[in-house]
């Protein structure tokens, strides 16, 4: 086993995980307000498109996830993920987007601490989140100017989402949620979660420092 540097070993990492659209970017907002670094995995994947020059739709953004875990392992994008944490310098950096059990295991063999935090919200609000998001890869609800078009656009949206949700599940997210450490029911509103953010992540920090 290799050895890792003294200062990766001082290293702590707080990943959150959850479906698409459960809050995960909203609660790593918070921990940016609170002046914590964080690295976002789904951005290795973004990058590692732009750099193909594909377009940051869910469908490439899917095939490029498959494709590096196929090539380089379960670990891939945790291993990249890692890299850009490490180049920081900070001692406590906060991962969003974990989308594996293997990513979570990996990212806790390599730290000295790793809490995992799962963010819960029921699917009609994840998929009104994600409308509203508006990201390239997001579903997308088209208005066609009258309910029966109206329905369809919010049928394909919907049907876009439960396609992402069967393809992060066969990576593993079912099992990484149900090992998390902590979760957060993110069924009120944007204030309940900054609140429930706030706490836990200082509950976690002073944990830490008292080590």
């Amino acid at each position: 086993m290799v050895k890792r540097a003294r200062d990766e070993e001082r290293m702590k990492l707080i990943g959150f995980v959850g479906l698409p659209g459960s809050g995960k970017g909203e609660a790593s907002k918070i921990a940016r307000e609170l002046g914590m670094v964080v690295v976002v995995m789904g951005d290795v994947i973004r990058q590692e498109a732009a750099r193909l020059g594909l377009e940051p739709t869910d469908q490439n953004l899917g095939r490029i996830g498959n494709t590096l875990r196929e090539k380089e392992g379960p670990e891939a994008i945790a291993k990249r993920t890692l890299e850009i944490a490490r180049k920081t310098g900070r001692d406590l950096v906060v991962v969003d987007g974990l989308r594996s059990q293997a990513e979570a295991e990996y990212f806790r063999s390599q730290a000295e601490e790793f809490y995992l935090i799962e963010v819960q919200a029921a699917a009609e609000a994840r998929l009104r989140w994600l409308e509203k998001r508006g990201r390239p890869d997001d579903p997308k609800r088209e208005d066609k100017g009258n309910a029966e078009a109206g329905g369809q656009a919010k049928s394909n949206s919907a049907s876009a989402l439960e396609e992402r949700e069967c393809r992060e599940k066969g990576w593993g997210l079912c099992q990484a949620m149900e090992g998390a450490d902590y979760r957060i029911d993110n069924s009120g509103n944007l204030e309940d979660l900054r609140r429930k953010v706030v706490n836990l992540l200082g509950e976690i920090g002073m944990r830490g420092s008292r080590k």
